[in-house]
């Protein structure tokens, strides 16, 4: 397989070269921080983020939205979205 790109690395605002699907959960870490969080159905996410002493909600996300932060958690208790994929 040919990639032209990897030659540059990567960087967290190169493309994702690991996505993989979020399943929200209270106290499990995501098993690889990502660059972004993509939001596939619409909802709120609640998310610690890497060096965050605290979870956040980021409220009525759209659709198709990219959630551009560095989370360690993706909590089930307040995320509504769904169809989550961490862009890692």
């Amino acid at each position: 397989m040919q990639d032209n790109y990897a030659p540059g690395g990567d960087s967290v605002i190169s493309s994702s070269r690991n996505p993989y699907a979020i399943t929200p959960h209270d106290t499990d870490p995501l098993p690889i921080v990502p660059k972004a969080i993509f939001v596939g159905t619409a909802g709120d996410v609640t998310l610690r983020g890497v060096n965050g002493e605290a979870d956040v909600t980021f409220r009525n996300l759209v659709a198709g939205y990219e959630l551009c932060v560095r989370a360690s958690h993706v909590r089930a208790t307040g995320t509504t979205a769904s169809d989550l994929i961490a862009l890692a």
